[in-house]
């Protein structure tokens, strides 16, 4: 089968699409033969070896972490999905090689019909990681969050799942998506100088918790709340240092390097968000759209700090 790796630090021409032998789902896994992946932002990351001292990369590296597909393996121990279905998820941890023709997941649900193939592999890594965070900081009903980078891929699922719930949703993002951030339903921010006092004027009754997706903003995020321990981000690996909680999926490795054990996945984070986009009620953000063999082209559009939103992959 095809599946996009790298075996070597560079810049994107490292990527390629070789022959790697097919997997076979194992216990509680399945095997989807591959409609669409999403490019990890984090893994190009990893490839440019920007982390090579926080998330050494075993070579070759095999990337993709997110698929939709259809069922063509069961593995056992595994109820309520059969051959045949649609589903979109994730493989055990990042690294795990979704980029490829088939892909064993370990988290998933039913794509709604609401969705195509690129809208469902870009809602699976952004449900799961939102909801796993939300989980953590035990939002709901009356609570006000603020998501600092509420414009990307993560940050726009959670704005919406936190709004499902009952939260006020306070969303940081630069001047070019006020709008946009508005539009899904949270009261948008300037993020940069001042965000404290501007965040007080928009919720002077407080905050209550704090989902950073943006990164670089952590004693100003701590103070907004007044308690670290009101914080979670996903971006930032100076966390630890600021007595903050770094949410992520990485293997037992890349985890092990960053010092930060892995939290449990949030696989209901799935199922909820496919019942809301049945209903109407979920957008994902994406920036672009390649064929799995352009891998090369769709991660030199990435190196564009100004792209929001999932970069997908087409079988």
């Amino acid at each position: 089968m095809r599946s996009v790796q790298f075996s070597g630090y560079g810049g994107p021409e490292v990527l390629e699409v070789d022959e790697a032998p097919e997997p076979h789902a194992g216990n509680g896994a399945i095997r989807v033969a591959v409609r669409a992946s999403s490019l990890p932002r984090g893994e190009m990351m990893i490839r440019s070896g920007r982390r090579r001292e926080q998330v050494p990369a075993t070579f070759p590296h095999r990337t993709g972490h997110d698929a939709a597909g259809v069922v063509d393996e069961v593995g056992p121990g595994v109820d309520g999905v059969r051959v045949g279905d649609e589903v979109f998820g994730l493989a055990e941890s990042a690294g795990s090689g979704a980029n490829s023709d088939f892909a064993l997941l370990t988290t998933w649900a039913r794509k709604p019909p609401t969705w195509n193939w690129a809208e469902a592999t870009a809602a699976a890594g952004s449900s799961e990681t939102s909801t796993r965070v939300l989980d953590r900081l035990g939002v709901g009903p009356g609570d006000t969050v603020l998501v600092h980078g509420a414009s990307g891929s993560v940050g726009t699922v959670a704005v919406q799942l936190a709004r499902a719930r009952g939260a006020k949703v306070i969303g940081t993002a630069g001047p070019a998506n006020q709008d946009y951030v508005r539009s899904l339903g949270a009261t948008p921010t300037l993020y940069g100088d001042g965000l404290e006092d501007r965040v007080r004027e928009v919720a002077p009754a407080g905050i209550d918790a704090v989902f950073d997706c943006a990164g670089g903003a952590l004693p100003e995020l701590i103070a907004i709340t007044g308690d670290p321990a009101r914080v979670v981000t996903i971006a930032d690996t100076s966390a630890p240092r600021h007595g903050v909680h770094l949410s992520h999926g990485a293997s037992p490795a890349q985890a092990a390097a960053l010092g930060v054990p892995a939290d449990p996945p949030a696989r209901h984070g799935l199922t909820a968000a496919a019942q809301l986009a049945a209903q109407g009620h979920l957008r994902v953000r994406i920036a672009a759209v390649f064929p799995l063999e352009e891998v090369v082209a769709a991660a030199t559009f990435m190196e564009d700090p100004q792209i929001t939103g999932k970069v997908i992959l087409l079988n």
